[in-house]
């Protein structure tokens, strides 16, 4: 069944292992049949800087419209990006702070206390890069990148299931490793999610 996705790569170079994942995901969903999008956030255009929170939304500009039609038009979301400090880059952080807006990604329920998400009917799949072992983020820093990315973003906003991948360690990784990781994220993009 043809299935519209879109591949959000949140690491700001292109010319990186994570976008070179994000090409190979999007070239095997492509030779599945499936209708794919690439969004690159190192190339649009927009401040990722939320300057007065919610009490004053900035005026969305054209690239950040853009990503957020994209989003309503997805059924299947794919992060691809780097774990930095334990998190997300700021890139990616300043990307969800600009558009999950309130009356886009969710709307408060009459107490304030509990949200309605709005992006429901869609998937998503996070593929991280890090150089700490992945054993290692997962037991002893208890993956506060994944848990941002999957529970309070995500989720919230109503995406799921959302599946994870970590590839790491990748400093001092071979080219062989690499290649296996770019063809998983092959594999993921021709057949779907990573289960």
């Amino acid at each position: 069944m043809r299935q519209r996705i879109l591949i959000i790569l949140g690491h700001p170079a292109e010319a990186s292992l994570c976008g070179a994942i994000a090409d190979a995901y999007q070239s095997g969903a492509q030779a599945s049949g499936q209708d794919v999008r690439l969004l690159s956030l190192g190339k649009l255009n927009f401040d990722p800087i939320l300057r007065n929170g919610y009490n004053t939304i900035q005026t969305l500009e054209p690239d950040l419209l853009a990503a957020q039609e994209s989003i309503a038009w997805a059924e299947h979301l794919v992060f691809v990006y780097p774990i930095w400090w334990g998190s997300i880059p700021a890139i990616l952080k300043g990307f969800f702070d600009r558009i999950f807006l309130p009356g886009f990604a969710f709307k408060f329920k009459k107490d304030a206390l509990m949200v309605d998400g709005l992006l429901k009917q869609r998937t998503a799949h996070l593929i991280a890069t890090m150089d700490t072992p992945p054993w290692y983020y997962r037991l002893v820093y208890r993956m506060p990148g994944h848990n941002q990315m999957k529970r309070t973003i995500l989720e919230f906003c109503g995406i799921k299931p959302v599946e994870i991948t970590s590839f790491g360690p990748v400093k001092n990784s071979q080219a062989s490793t690499r290649e296996k990781w770019l063809a998983s994220a092959y594999q993921f993009g021709l057949n779907g999610l990573a289960r």
